[in-house]
Order: structure tokens, then C-alpha cells, then sequence
């Protein structure tokens, strides 16, 4: 059976940079592309170099077993194509009464542009949708993570009309560990096993309309962070995340490894029945259920519904977090969370739910706001905001911005909206990565730079507001893009 690059295959973490292959890929396709032109050589060196040719690329195919990546699909059968195309020239000669010489030009001409065409197509496909290769994250401490699911007794569940079902939410956390051991196994970017980064890859696809081999690459990989590592000494502030509309808790685990390397514990969550799948602790997946009706009135009304139990999600959350420190939950990270200095933060929907829990609950310090719209529904946020959008330019942006400057005005802390320039809605998450570089989708930032600006203008604001380094914040935000400050009055 034909395999998309395993999380455990070890052939996927060898790429190429740039190139988004491995080498024994690239023998494929080099060995492809001369085995294609090896027809339009002299006949001293055709043969030869026929035969070398397709030694390599039997060779590096055999090596890439059994992880074989999709994308060298259609160069493999770009070769298939060049030995039927041979096939038939041999037929031809044999019929036109010669045992030697080329296939004639009016197939040798269609089928050499076809096969290139083919060894192009797998190529193109290896670097648009590569396996993402995390960057090191830049503090000095070590990442940890670990997976837990909490379930909220005082609340029902809003996906199921069983009124016994309570309100569940999966939550993994990223925090500052010990130095691990080079060798140590690292984090499966989807999920806790291959199965699971599976099934979240085919539930993400399945909601974006997409096939799931396009995710097969983001399913394939593993990030920095160990599983389980031990935590390191102190205490540390904490930064919950809420992913986008059917986005999951892993989408932006470049920024929350990031975060926890320079000292923060993230606290990413899962929301069952909204993000595009969660695999609960009974081994249950549970698929998104949202979806617009098509009229505005009605999908304005779930969208605040939506808002709604995410910023409960993220209230309880907290709470639990503060339990945990406490050593009421018996987990290892008891004692190493601050949680009187957190942070409510997200992604599109999920940033909107962000500004909604921090007007709800006085116990979140800070707001990150990435690219998320603000609810009719929204009340004052008095906690210093951190507002990321792309470009602002049409009449629904001009919307956005009397919102946003409604909710901040009775802040008592000063708060920011930045501008960047070149970015799109999913710049702000791991997207870049392993998506093609396209503006309108990912932006035209570049995959490193898309997430070296997003964790250093959130990582200048949590220090500033919830560690008071407060110095330089303006002038480092302001290297990324268009800043509007926003102060409260009389300031």
C-alpha cells in the first residue's frame, strides 16, 4: 500500500531545504529527468547513460519504501510512460522491418514534453505541499508537551441534544523543560500518535473540501517539543490559544513552542464539535458540526453562539489550569504555572472568542487577537489588546476598526493594532509551512518570516504586559507593519 510519509518513517525528516525532498527523492527525480532526455543524446551515450539513469531511479525508489510520498507518483509514472512510449517504438521499428535506431520524432517529440511534464508535476507538487519543517524555537529553554482533556460538569454539551452529555474540551500544553536527550522522540504535529495526526488531517481536509492527501505532509511530521519531558524550575505565565472556525488546537504549534521556549506555557484548545475533529481520551472522534445557513441574520446569531462557548471553553480552562498548579489534578506541571498572569488568545473565530472571555473574566491579563473579526455582542475589553490583521482596505475592514476601537476605548491600558503588510488570514498560523506559497492563501512573507513575525510581535506584547519588560514594544511591533496604538483617554 502505497504510504504518505509516516510520522514515525524517518525519510521525512531529511529534506532537502528549498527543495522539499529528501535525497533519495531527488535521485528519483534527477534519474527521471535524464532517463527522459537520455533519448535526444548521441547513440554512444545514449544507452549507457539510459541504463545508469533508471539504476538510480530504481534504486531511490526501493530506498523511499514503504514512505513512498505521493507527490513522486506522477514522476514514477512519467517513467512508465517513457518505457510504454519505447514499447511502442520497438513495435514500430520491428514492423518497418529495422531492429535499430530512435523511436520516430512524432513520438519521440509529444512523449519526451509529456514526461517531463510528469517529472515537473511531482516535483512542483514535493515543494508546494512539502512536509513542514518546524523552526528552532528561539528561547533558551527546552519544550515540553502533553495532551489532557477536562470535562466540565456544570455545563451541558451544546453539540448533542442529550442534556446528560457535559461540555468536554481537549487541551495540550507546550511548557519550559529540561534538555532532553538529542535522540529523544519528538512530538507528532497532529496528534499524540501517527493514527490520530491521521485522522485530524482527514477531518481538517474533509472540512476545507479538499482531498486528504494535500494534508498528507502536515500529517507526516513532528515538531520540536518532547512528550512527557520534565518541566524545567520556576514558574511560569500562561497563554491559552483558540484555534479559527474548524481550525484545531495544533494549528499554530511553531508559535506556541516558540512561546514556551522563552518561558510561557500554552495551553492550546480543542473545541469538540466546532474544530474539524478531535479524538477524545475513549478513543471517539468528534467532527465539526458548524456551518452557515446562508443567511447573514442567522449566521450572525451561531457565529455569537459559537463565541460564546469558546470563551466559556477558555474560562474553564483557566480554571483548570489554576487546579493543576495547585496539585489538585495530580499532573507533573503542578507548581510551574502562574496563572495570575495569563493570556486569552486566538485565531479568527477563535481570536474573537479571546476578546470575549477577557470581557467576561477579569482573571486574563492580556488579549492576542490574530486576524479574528469582533462580535456585534462584544462588550468592553479593559486588558491590553494585541490586534493582528492583514491589510485593512474594504468596507468591512473600515467596520472592523470602529469595532475594535469601541471595545478598547474604556481600556485602562494602552492597547495595539498592527497592520502587516503582505500577510493573509492564515499567515498567522503554521499554514505557510506546508501550504503553497500563494499570497492570497499564506501570504507572500515567506514560510520562516510568516512565523518569525508572528512570535516575535506576540512574544514583545505577553512580555510587556504580563512580565512588564515593557521597553521597546512599540518600535519592535512597528518593524512588522502598520502600528495604531490605541490609549485609554487621558492618556
Amino acid at each position: 500500500m502505497l504510504s504518505v510519509g509516516l510520522p514515525d518513517d524517518p525519510r521525512v525528516t531529511d529534506m532537502i531545504p528549498g527543495l522539499h525532498l529528501t535525497v533519495r527523492e531527488l535521485v528519483v527525480v534527477l534519474g527521471s529527468l535524464v532517463l527522459v532526455l537520455a533519448r535526444w543524446l548521441p547513440s554512444a551515450a545514449r544507452r549507457r547513460t539510459a541504463v545508469a539513469a533508471a539504476a538510480g531511479v530504481v534504486a531511490g525508489t526501493l530506498a523511499t519504501l514503504p514512505g513512498l510520498r505521493w507527490q513522486l507518483v506522477p514522476v514514477l509514472a512519467g517513467d512508465a510512460f517513457l518505457l510504454a512510449g519505447a514499447g511502442i517504438a520497438r513495435l514500430l521499428r520491428r514492423r518497418a522491418g529495422r531492429a535499430e535506431g530512435r523511436a520516430p520524432r512524432w513520438l519521440a517529440v509529444p512523449g519526451t514534453l509529456a514526461c517531463l511534464g510528469l517529472v515537473a508535476a511531482g516535483s512542483v507538487a514535493a515543494w508546494a505541499l512539502p512536509v513542514p519543517r518546524f523552526p528552532e524555537p528561539s528561547g533558551p529553554f527546552a519544550v515540553g508537551t502533553t495532551v489532557v482533556q477536562w470535562t466540565d460538569a456544570a455545563r451541558d454539551e451544546p453539540g448533542t441534544p442529550d442534556a446528560a452529555d457535559r461540555r468536554s474540551v481537549v487541551v495540550q500544553l507546550w511548557y519550559p523543560a529540561r534538555p532532553a536527550a538529542p535522540d529523544a522522540p519528538r512530538a507528532h504535529y497532529l496528534g499524540r500518535t501517527p493514527a490520530e495526526a491521521r485522522t485530524v488531517a482527514a477531518g481538517a481536509a474533509d472540512y476545507l473540501g479538499v482531498p486528504a492527501l494535500l494534508l498528507s505532509g502536515p500529517a507526516g511530521a513532528h515538531s520540536h517539543a518532547v512528550p512527557g519531558a520534565a518541566a524545567a524550575d520556576g514558574r511560569f505565565p500562561v497563554v491559552l490559544f483558540s484555534p479559527g472556525l474548524g481550525g484545531v488546537r495544533t494549528q499554530n504549534t511553531a508559535w506556541a513552542e516558540d512561546l514556551a521556549s522563552r518561558g510561557y506555557v500554552v495551553a492550546a484548545v480543542d473545541h469538540p464539535y466546532d474544530s474539524a475533529a478531535v479524538v477524545l481520551a475513549d478513543g471517539r472522534t468528534v467532527r465539526t458540526t458548524v456551518a452557515a445557513s446562508g443567511d447573514p441574520e442567522e449566521d450572525d446569531k451561531r457565529a455569537a453562539g459559537w463565541r460564546a462557548v469558546r470563551a466559556a471553553d477558555l474560562s474553564f480552562v483557566l480554571t483548570q489550569l489554576g487546579r493543576l498548579d495547585r496539585g489538585e489534578l495530580g499532573h507533573p506541571l503542578a507548581g510551574r504555572l502562574d496563572t495570575a498572569r495569563a493570556a486569552a488568545t486566538g485565531h479568527s473565530l477563535g481570536g474573537a472568542a479571546a476578546l470575549r472571555a477577557a470581557a467576561r473574566d477579569p482573571r486574563f491579563t492580556a488579549v492576542i487577537d490574530l486576524d479574528g473579526g469582533i462580535g456585534r455582542e462584544q462588550g468592553p475589553v479593559r486588558q491590553p489588546v494585541l490586534a493582528l490583521t492583514q491589510a485593512i482596505d474594504g468596507p468591512d475592514d473600515a467596520e472592523y476598526v470602529a469595532l475594535l476601537t469601541a471595545v478598547l476605548e474604556p481600556a485602562t491600558a494602552t492597547s495595539y493594532r498592527l497592520t502587516v503588510p503582505g500577510s493573509a488570514h492564515l499567515t498567522f498560523t503554521d499554514a505557510p509551512l506546508y501550504l503553497p506559497p500563494v499570497p492570497a492563501v499564506a501570504g507572500s512573507l515567506g514560510r520562516a518570516e510568516s512565523v518569525r513575525m508572528t512570535t516575535e510581535t506576540c512574544a514583545a506584547f505577553l512580555d510587556a504586559t504580563l512580565r512588564g519588560r515593557t521597553d521597546g514594544l512599540a518600535a519592535t511591533l512597528a518593524r512588522h507593519g502598520d502600528l495604531h496604538v490605541h490609549r485609554p483617554a487621558g492618556r
